[in-house]
């Protein structure tokens, strides 16, 4: 979950065009299925570059 209201924003960007795709362009579902993809592929390059280092969460930590 996001930490900072820039990560809200995002988030609520995303949901925004989901929902745009879904209800507004009316497409067939290959087709919404590949622009969702796009936005999830956008998400994901934001949430990459401006998040959080990826690390591991589970288990023990090695740093102890």
């Amino acid at each position: 979950m996001p930490s900072a209201w820039q990560g809200w924003v995002v988030l609520v960007a995303y949901l925004t065009v989901v929902v745009f795709i879904f209800r507004v362009l009316r497409q067939p579902l290959y087709a919404s299925a590949c622009y969702i993809g796009l936005a999830t592929g956008a998400l994901l390059v934001v949430c990459w570059c401006k998040g959080e280092p990826p690390r591991w969460r589970w288990g023990k930590d090695r740093r102890h």
